[in-house]
């Protein structure tokens, strides 16, 4: 389990070998998950998506939520963004109990293909903070494109989707979420259709524009290696339905550290978390 959560990295901290400042930063808890589980219908009957989940996020966390297919990390992701009710437990930001989506939670998908083809990349960015109200058009822009200068997409400000790699239009994607400058940056498995070497880019971009940006991170994967890169804090779940199986903390890891025998031996570790003591229970 974490040895204290509400203390983080401090906010320029710097990883990849990087000298780390000595003193951490105090946290506040921004999101609760408390006692939740999930279900939903089939033809044939109601299936348990996730059972009795409990965690904390706090500010300025990378949290990553890991676990195998079928685990109810994804549909977590979903009622995190109050896209789905619980059958049971609350979730709650601020200390607001989630009752539906809100531009505090702003969802990174998988698909390449959630940006709307007949925009081009600053109006696909700019768009929801039009609009959310948030801002006026000329403003909207303005604050677009100093995101997209974030994922060094701005001299691609007028190009449309389709001119695009699958790598740069998750980063359009990740650009246009920063923009609403949410409480909470939900991500689902955004890199999981991505070739290795764009994966580990778009991972290195992440972290990069954490350090800048320092936003709140909750990241769902089922890559013990890209979980122990991605996150400072990881939620272990059980093979369906998803229970908590740990919560381990993952702060000193980087892409430096994946020849490192600590760096395997903690693979290992979390593999046998996972699988193998849940098949000696059944």
């Amino acid at each position: 389990m974490v040895a204290n959560p509400t203390l983080l990295f401090p906010e320029h901290a710097k990883r990849g070998g990087r000298a780390l400042h000595d003193a951490p930063a105090a946290s506040q808890k921004l999101l609760s998950v408390e006692n939740v589980s999930l279900e939903y219908r089939t033809r044939e009957r109601t299936v348990r998506a996730t059972h009795d989940v409990s965690f904390d996020v706090y500010g300025g966390d990378r949290f990553v939520l890991l676990g195998p297919s079928g685990c109810g990390k994804s549909t977590l992701l979903k009622a995190v963004g109050g896209f789905i009710e619980p059958t049971s437990g609350t979730i709650s930001l601020d200390a607001q109990v989630v009752r539906g989506p809100g531009p505090d939670r702003i969802v990174v998908f998988q698909e390449f293909d959630q940006l709307p083809p007949w925009k081009t990349v600053l109006q696909n960015v700019a768009f929801p903070l039009r609009v959310a109200k948030k801002l006026g058009r000329a403003q909207a822009n303005e604050r677009a494109l100093h995101y997209l200068d974030k994922v060094g997409l701005s001299a691609f400000a007028n190009a449309y989707p389709h001119t695009l790699s699958g790598g740069m239009k998750q980063r359009v994607a990740i650009a246009r979420a920063l923009a609403m400058q949410p409480r909470v940056l939900l991500m689902d498995e955004p890199f999981a259709a991505l070739d290795a070497l764009t994966r580990r880019k778009m991972q290195e971009e992440l972290l990069r524009l954490w350090e800048e940006v320092n936003f709140t991170l909750l990241f769902v994967t089922h890559s013990i290696e890209e979980a122990l890169v991605v996150g400072n804090r990881i939620l272990l779940l059980s093979p369906h339905p998803g229970r908590v199986r740990a919560e381990l903390n993952s702060h000193q890891y980087s892409h430096d550290s994946f020849g490192r025998s600590d760096f395997q031996r903690s693979v290992a570790r979390i593999h046998n978390l996972l699988f193998e003591e849940t098949e000696a229970v059944q």
